[in-house]
């Protein structure tokens, strides 16, 4: 699961960075509202971590920005403003959640959970589910209707990315963002090969579902009943 911790003050910033990490999140880190508005637009977050008072742009200016663009990320405001006014306002402003400082970190830890298993897809903190197949997150295995079959990290990161957005065609640039990070040096190639392996897990499970190439844009999960007629590169390795 990819975070976005958007928190001005750097020894908070990189303790929280650092715990989240341990824990097995991916995080990506900013500092001020403007520069996190870039992240944001990336599309790539699964929750984000959001301060209230941040220089350039404040924390319920970039939740009012974030909600207009139709962008629905879980949001959890974490913030030192903690009356009732101040927790009704950012809970207005379309925060999912509102955590005041100082906390403890497991409290943290329960809300992201809260947040992210309100989704229809997700049992528990470590299954996802989507047409005949489930995924699970923590043991990186994929089942279907034919049995199971272990994944890479990479295999398994995709396939949360693609659990998580049902039907929804993913860019390239958002895929190699979410799974290899914004500054990682990947060439393209790297990503079909490994919607190539993808594949052939979706084939050694004996899924119906499809991953199909969006030419020019991205790739998208499909579920499709069986007999159902489909393109033949959609379902079988290259």
């Amino acid at each position: 699961m990819r975070l976005l911790l958007i928190e001005d003050d750097k020894k908070l910033n990189q303790s929280l960075k650092y715990q989240l990490e341990k824990e097995n999140f991916i995080v990506d880190a900013c500092f001020d509202g403007e520069e996190a508005l870039f992240y944001i637009d990336q599309g790539i977050y699964d929750v984000v971590l959001l301060d209230r008072m941040l220089p350039l742009l404040d924390g319920t200016g970039l939740l009012n920005l974030m909600r207009r663009k139709n962008n629905a990320t879980p949001v959890i405001l974490i913030t030192a403003l903690g009356t009732l006014n101040d927790k009704i306002t950012g809970l207005d402003s379309g925060a999912d959640d509102y955590l005041v400082k100082p906390f403890e970190f497991e409290e943290l830890l329960a809300r992201i959970r809260c947040v992210t298993r309100r989704s229809p897809l997700i049992h528990g903190n470590d299954v996802l589910s989507f047409g005949d197949l489930t995924l699970n997150m923590g043991e990186s295995l994929l089942t279907g209707p034919e049995g199971s079959c272990s994944l890479s990290k990479k295999e398994n990161e995709l396939f949360q990315a693609f659990f998580r957005n049902p039907g929804q065609t993913l860019t390239r640039e958002q895929l190699l963002a979410k799974v290899w990070g914004l500054d990682a040096d990947i060439e393209n190639g790297n990503l079909d090969n490994y919607i190539h392996f993808l594949r052939r897990r979706l084939l050694a499970v004996g899924s119906h579902t499809i991953l199909r190439t969006v030419r020019g844009i991205g790739y998208c999960l499909r579920a499709s009943k069986p007999g159902s007629c489909i393109n033949p590169t959609d379902r079988m390795p290259r």
